[in-house]
């Protein structure tokens, strides 16, 4: 079982433990190129693959055509961003 972590380019937050334990946390500059970056992933054998919430915005197909597959799991991270809802 392979895992990544797939978060854009100017975030900072997202996956930091892993990258410090030296996992593969992949950023995209081009968020419009999520699902190309995905299939890329798939490709390498990369069973699980966790996206930050912006990245997962840019990438409605994929994620549908994984939703119900079997050899790849696509989790969507919860957002850093707290907002105040008061």
């Amino acid at each position: 079982m392979s895992i990544s972590w797939l978060k854009a380019s100017n975030d900072r937050k997202s996956f930091k433990i892993f990258e410090s334990f030296g996992m593969d946390v992949y950023k995209i500059s081009d968020l419009e190129k999520t699902d190309e970056k995905i299939e890329e992933l798939v490709d390498k054998n990369y069973t699980t693959i966790v996206l930050s919430n912006e990245v997962a915005n840019f990438s409605e197909d994929i994620i549908k055509k994984y939703n119900r597959a079997e050899n790849v799991n696509i989790i969507i991270a919860p957002s850093h961003n707290k907002t105040d809802y008061t």
